[in-house]
This record gives structure tokens, sequence and C-alpha cells, in this order.
């Protein structure tokens, strides 16, 4: 048998006999890493820890303690759940399999009825007995004609079985069970350690709207019952902040399937939030040199050719609307078109520059059904825009200026778990990003200075930036652990060229300015749910939708003095409600706690004769008695403060 060469990750190589495995590698390299290993990694590839190696090639040992290692435990984990359901419902038809770092799933399609959350135990109770079997994982491979066979009355498998490039295509072997699968798996069931089922949630079938809905069963898998544990609960944890869960119970928006997805309504308690941070907003601007304006939601199909957004950003815009005269008209992407419009309406001086356009503007994406959740991911948006046109030796402090703001925005919202990156540009991808290389790397180069020149860390990431110029994204962690874009500022050489914009300078000819792009607080639903999430809910007083409830113990004793406290403190401004159900007073109370609100005040005989309020603040169990002025001008600092705990 000949020998092949294998190259190790420190660059020495090593003859093995032909027909070496994964294992065999790790063996000679000790045996503490073999009790480790779960799988090879070949040129890159994972393979199956006994897969048979037939050529020379580079190889990597894959742990139980890696990314990869983890993946491959819920590869086969998922395995096991598609043989447990055949098992359980012979006729079930299965769809895609995916495992992640979040952990795994499978996607079935029945004709009685979709898997239920109840079947989810009985099906775990089968995959133990499987994995209690410990039986051999045997990786066999079939012509596409035999695969085909095999999945006669299974149209999905079918047309993922169509899919494989050749004609050999990769099956798992485990008892009587045959099953598709093309990821590297475990050696064994009995390696399977601890798994759980979490839920089932409605798919389309490979994501399209068009397809069929599937019923797709997510689960996890650990080496270690104790990080199973800590991720339950997490999971648990991420439940109790997601801002659609928190969004019903405080009743902050909806969306109605019967209007369309993506579209949410803002009930009274959720507009009220968003007013607040959208007043905010705008005060924070105009006192930084902004001018706000108005711009239409529609424009001329031509503004969006001649941007480039139809060119590179087609696929996420509406379908025009052709309004039968040649014009057409399209629901705008991207605000930045229109804000050069205002630029371009007067002949602008190098006086007036920087010039600073800032909007609320609303805007329309083409998402798929699938990507959509609550106010994260909506097809009509409310966007936090702002455009600064600026000569080029203003750019790093403008740049600056605008990044102080920023900062100044976190702290009043109490943020601070963020990270910067510099977004630039994959040079290799011509087809996404505009094509003038002098241009990319000038504008790289000036990002790069500002944020060494500020003294911030960053980390640089390749191919994240916009089309038409790089950009620093503010990465934040929702409370689900997904992360996203909270903030960015990008850097535009290219739309003034296309839109062939100029300032009179103080020589008298003309000159190109550079178009800086900010949003401070990414849109109002993206950002009103990071902040539902981030603050489970008990929003600071500031923006709380509801600052204080009275409660009178009897409305007909005390309803008097209670509707002139509240009168008193709407006259300050404070959203206040008296609260005249005629509940107990303990059911009351806990509904107050319940619905998070900041302040609860209980008037009584003793609170009306001596002028105070009895008040509790929300997450605490004792109340304080002071008088009414004391507590008007406590929640008036308190809101004047942004609800922090100043040092």
């Amino acid at each position: 048998m000949a020998d092949i060469s294998i190259k190790f990750p420190d660059g020495k190589s090593k003859d093995f006999p032909e027909g070496t495995t994964p294992a065999d590698v790790a063996k000679s390299i000790s045996i503490s890493l073999a009790k480790k290993a779960v799988a090879g990694k070949l040129n890159g590839k994972l393979v199956d820890y006994l897969t048979p190696l037939s050529g020379d090639g580079a190889i990597e040992i894959v742990t139980k303690d890696s990314d990869e290692g983890l993946s491959v435990l819920r590869n086969t984990t998922a395995a096991l759940v598609r043989i447990a359901l055949k098992k359980q419902f012979p006729a079930i038809r299965l769809g895609e399999v995916s495992a992640d770092e979040d952990g795994f799933f499978v996607d079935t399609d029945k004709d009685d009825q979709q898997v239920s959350v109840d079947e989810l135990d009985a099906l775990s109770v089968i995959v133990e007995k499987l994995v209690s079997d410990k039986s051999d994982i045997e990786r066999i491979s079939l012509s596409k004609a035999d695969a085909l066979a095999t999945a006669k009355d299974d149209p999905y498998t079918t047309e993922l079985i169509n899919a494989v490039d050749g004609d050999a295509v990769s099956f798992l072997k485990i008892g009587d069970y045959q099953v598709l699968s093309d990821g590297a798996q475990l050696a064994n069931t009995g390696d399977v350690k601890k798994f759980k089922l979490l839920s089932v949630a409605g798919a389309y079938w490979q994501g399209k709207s068009s397809n069929p809905m599937l019923q797709r069963i997510y689960g996890t898998a650990f080496y270690k019952q104790a990080d199973l544990d800590a991720d339950l609960a997490k999971r648990q944890e991420a439940r109790e902040r997601d801002h659609r869960v928190i969004g019903n119970q405080l009743d902050l928006f909806f969306v109605d399937p019967k209007v369309g997805a993506g579209l949410p309504y803002w009930m009274p308690n959720g507009a009220t939030i968003r007013r607040t941070i959208e007043r905010y907003i705008i005060d924070k601007e105009v006192a930084n040199g902004y001018q706000h304006v108005y711009t239409p939601v529609l424009a001329n199909l031509d503004l969006y050719k001649q941007s480039g957004h139809w060119a590179h950003y087609r696929e996420d815009m509406f379908p025009p609307m052709d309004m039968g005269d040649g014009e057409q008209l399209e629901l705008r992407p991207m605000n930045c078109p229109s804000h050069i419009q205002i630029y371009n309406h007067h002949i602008r001086s190098y006086r007036e520059l920087p010039l600073r356009i800032a909007e609320l503007g609303m805007m329309h994406r083409y998402e798929k059904s699938g990507a959509l959740s609550g106010l994260q991911r909506v097809r009509e948006m409310t966007l936090n825009d702002g455009h600064t046109f600026v000569a080029p030796e203003q750019i790093q402090d403008e740049f600056k200026s605008i990044l102080d703001l920023m900062v100044k925005v976190y702290k009043d919202f109490d943020i601070k778990d963020y990270t910067f990156r510099l977004s630039y540009r994959d040079p290799k991808n011509t087809e996404k990003y505009f094509d003038d290389d002098e241009m990319w790397n000038n504008a790289q180069k000036m990002l790069k200075g500002a944020m060494d020149d500020l003294g911030l860390p960053y980390v640089e990431a390749e191919g994240e930036a916009a089309f038409y110029g790089p950009k620093l994204d503010v990465q934040t962690k929702t409370a689900l652990g997904n992360e996203e874009t909270l903030s960015t500022i990008q850097l535009d050489f290219m739309l003034p060229e296309r839109f062939d914009l100029h300032y009179v300078g103080a020589d008298g000819e003309e000159h190109r300015p550079v178009m800086i792009h900010r949003g401070l607080v990414s849109t109002m639903e993206r950002f009103t749910a990071y902040l539902t999430e981030i603050y489970k809910g008990a929003f600071p007083t500031w923006l709380a939708p509801k600052q204080v409830t009275i409660i009178p113990v009897s409305e007909e004793k005390h309803g008097a003095y209670a509707d002139k406290l509240a009168a008193e403190l709407k006259a300050a401004d404070v959203r206040v409600n008296v609260d005249k159900r005629g509940e107990k007073m303990g059911y009351l109370i806990r509904d107050a706690q319940t619905h998070k609100i900041p302040y609860t005040l209980v008037v009584g005989e003793d609170e009306m004769a001596n002028g105070t309020v009895s008040v509790r603040k929300y997450g605490e169990d004792d109340s304080n008695s002071m008088s009414s002025d004391a507590f008007v001008k406590e929640i008036l600092g308190d809101i004047a403060s942004y609800s922090r705990e100043e040092n």
C-alpha cells in the first residue's frame, strides 16, 4: 500500500499508509489528543473521524472543545432526530438540516398534522435510546439513482438529492436506517452526550415564501451537562428579554398578517416610547448643527439608477410602480439620494460647509418573510438618518464630531456594551462594490486615520462596507445574542461624483464635496426593539410610556385628591394615569409592577390630610412617604437626568 504525505498545522509533514484515518493521525500525535478528537479537517474540509485518507493533504484534528467539534456533535444529533422522526412517523417527509453556533434544526412535513411541541419529549426518548444503543455510524455512498429510489415518496429529500453534484450521494447508516448527510459526523451514537429539543416553528421550504410551509424542529447539543445547562439558562433569559414577548405584555406593538408581515402597528404605549426617542434625537441633532427636513417616500426610479442603488441593491428594493405614462416610481430604500436633492437645490458656498442635513426618513426594504422578526427586521422602517457635505479637509474633524455626538447619545440611553468595526470593501468583489481603487483606498485610509487619532479600539472587516464607501459600524449584541449594527458613519466620494455636486470655494472655483452618511441609533423600529430587550421592558423613567400610576385607596373618598395630583404631574409633562378600576389594592400594585411602571403612588386618608404620597418604585418592595411637591421635584430630576445614577 502506497504512503500518503500528511502536513500538520506547524508546517511539518509525515508519511502514513494510504487508508489512514484522522483517528490514526490523532493517536500518532498523542493519546490525550485522540480522546478529545471527534473529526478531521483535510485541506480545509471537515471529514468523519474514521474516514480513510487516500491522498496527500494538510490536516487538522478537530476536538470537542472547538466550535467545529460542537458542529460535528450537532450534525450527528440532528441525524438521530431524523431517525427518531422516521421511527415515530414513518410517512413523515424530511427537508433541510442545519447546525451552527446556536444549535441545529430539522425541517419536516406531515400530511395529517405537523409535529407539535408536545411531541418533542417522546422524540427525545427515541433519540436517547439510539444514543444508549451505541451503534456505529457508517458513512455509505449511493448512486443518485439508488438514492432517489430510497426517497421516492419524499419530494424534499428528492430535491436535495438532485441538487448533489456528481453521481455519488452520501448517507449515514445507523442500524436499519439510512439518512441523507453531507456533514462530518461522530463515529458512534454513544458519542452524542447532552442534547435538548427546544421548540417548533413554521419555515418555508428553502426559505422561499412561494414554497410550502414546513415545520422546523429546533434543538441543541453539548458534550457536557454544565454547558447545556448554561445554554438553556441563557435561552430562558433571552426569552424573558425578547422584545416580541415584552411588546405583547406591555402592549407596545403588533403585526397583523391580514395587513402584511413586517408592517408593525405601534400601539399608544409603543408610540409614546418612539415619540420620546424621536423628539430627543431631533433636539440633539438640531443642537449640533443639523437642519431637519422632510422628503418624499417615493421617487422616480431614475434617481436610484443614478445613485447606483438599482444596480447594487435591487434585490432589496420593492418592484417599481408603473404610472402608465413612462414614469416609474420607487419606494425608497435609502434616504441619501433625497438629501442630495436638498443639497443640489441651491448653489453652495464653502462658507456653508459642513452642511448637515437630517431626517427621520421612512424607507422600505424587500425583506423575505422568513427574515422578518418583530421590530428588528421589518419591511417599513424610519431611519434616524443624517448626511453631512464637507470639504475634503473637513473630513476627519467632522467624523470626530459625529462620533462624539454618538457616544453622548449612548450615554443618555445607558448603552455601554458596544464595539467599533471599520468595514472595508472586498476588492475582488467588483459586482457589489463601486469599482474605483483610488477612491476606496483614500476613503479607507481617512477613516482609519480618524479612529487612530481618537485612540479608539476597533476591528477591521473586509467585505462589510456599503457599495459606495467604507464605514465605521458600531456593533452591539441583542438580548438574543445576535450581533447587529447599532450606528454607522460612512464616507462617500462616489455619490457626489455621480450627482455632480459642487460648492464654490474661497478661490471662486467649483470644488467637489465629500458626503458623510451617518445614523446615530439605526431605525426607530430596531432601536426600540433593542432598548426593550436591554431594559427587559423596564424602561427608564424618561422613556417609560407610563411614568406614574396613582392608586386611590377609595375612589369615592380619595379619587379627587388622586385626580388633583395627576393634573399637577400632567402640567409638568409627566405621563400619569389614575387607576380607578376598583380592584383590591394588592392586585393594582402588582399590576403596576407587572407593567413595569417606574412609580406607583398610593393615596389614602393620611396622604390626603397631609398633602403627601406613598411612593413605590418599580422593582422595590418598600414604599416611602413624601410630600407631593417633593415627589414632583424627584421625578422631574429623574427625567431630566435621563434616569441615570450620576456620580
